[in-house]
């Protein structure tokens, strides 16, 4: 990365962290469903199809949809508003390469996600006295942080393919889409079969199963990992050439 790439990131970031409604409901609002949906039962609850209690479930579950909000649903919006005013259009005069543009929203909405992760992962710690050992903490903390680019890449994509008019229901169509059926808000054993085959390959499901294979004291499954490496391999390409077809309306 260039310097200008550099600034920029450092840019999206302090912006970021100024705005109320990313503090709530990136970090205060994950924290909270935590509390709604796991934090009210008991400790020795198991999961529907899980050996994990309901406190440890929910703890990777919100986590990763802290971590999804922060870089889905603000990076998508962001570009779409920003292509409008012709922000977009301002950089590209400036000796930032155009992927500098593409890589430094991935990257600061990658930053971004980290302080969801750590809000839950204290909140869990602290009201239900979820306990691991310290190798699980970093790991966890490291695999949903990196799982959580795939989504950064997939709201760059949506923010060049939508107006500023309509990325929000396009966005949040997706986003509570793969939540709920990715495994986030409920367990997905609950769900018919039919309908759980289809989940599996979603990549919320891959995302929150790094997590529960590391809860359980194991590596994540190689099937998880290589839906996430697929699915950010499609989103980057989406995002690359929306970015070059918008480039050539310009």
């Amino acid at each position: 990365m260039n310097a200008g790439t550099y600034q920029l990131i450092k840019l999206e970031v302090i912006r970021a962290l100024r705005n109320k409604k990313y503090l709530f409901f990136t970090v205060m609002y994950p924290a909270a469903l935590f509390l709604m949906l796991g934090g009210t039962l008991s400790g020795t609850t198991k999961v529907m199809g899980t050996e994990l209690t309901m406190p440890a479930f929910y703890m990777v579950a919100m986590a990763s949809f802290g971590a999804l909000t922060a870089v889905l649903v603000g990076n998508s919006e962001r570009i779409a508003k920003e292509r409008e005013k012709g922000w977009v259009r301002q950089l590209r005069l400036t000796a930032l390469p155009g992927r500098g543009y593409v890589l430094a929203k991935t990257a600061s909405a990658g930053v971004l996600s980290l302080p969801a992760i750590l809000v839950v992962f204290g909140v869990a710690a602290a009201a239900k006295g979820v306990r691991f050992e310290v190798w699980q903490w970093f790991a966890l903390t490291l695999a949903i942080w990196a799982g959580s680019l795939v989504f950064a890449a997939l709201g760059v994509a949506i923010g060049y393919c939508a107006s500023g008019d309509n990325v929000r229901p396009i966005t949040m169509l997706l986003y509570f889409g793969l939540s709920i059926l990715g495994g986030l808000w409920m367990p997905t054993a609950a769900f018919p079969q039919w309908l759980r085959n289809i989940c599996e390959w979603l990549p919320t499901h891959a995302y929150a199963g790094l997590g529960q294979a590391i809860e359980l004291g194991g590596a994540p499954h190689v099937k998880d990992v290589a839906i996430l490496a697929g699915y950010f391999v499609l989103f980057t390409g989406a995002a690359a050439w929306l970015y070059r077809k918008d480039s050539l309306k310009a």
